[in-house]
């Protein structure tokens, strides 16, 4: 059975060039590489050189990583450390659950 794959739009928001800021952004990076593997879109906006667009997105503190697609949109505040909350975050870990309990993968 063929699996349609989503592609996801993914934005993370930064301050800088901080030790959060940059934990983030690595860890962030290393999660797309091996779960999502060339199926997402990636910004990363850093607030300091546009304040304007972490209003209009109602960033309250960085680093977050927000999932824009596939809908609903969901918030991950923090350096991203913890993978399995990622995962769930951007509803990868919750949809291998499923997918497993159905097709017996």
């Amino acid at each position: 059975m063929n699996k349609v794959r989503k592609t996801y739009v993914l934005k993370l928001y930064v301050a800088g060039n901080t030790a959060n800021s940059v934990r983030a952004l690595k860890t962030l990076k290393n999660i797309l590489d091996q779960e999502f593997q060339g199926i997402y879109a990636l910004k990363v906006i850093d607030v300091l050189k546009n304040p304007q667009l972490a209003e209009e997105d109602k960033i309250l503190a960085t680093p977050t990583l927000s999932k824009i697609l596939p809908p609903p949109v969901r918030k991950i505040i923090g350096d991203l450390s913890d993978r399995e909350k990622v995962l769930i975050g951007l509803d990868l870990l919750y949809e291998e659950l499923i997918e497993e309990d159905y097709f017996g993968e």
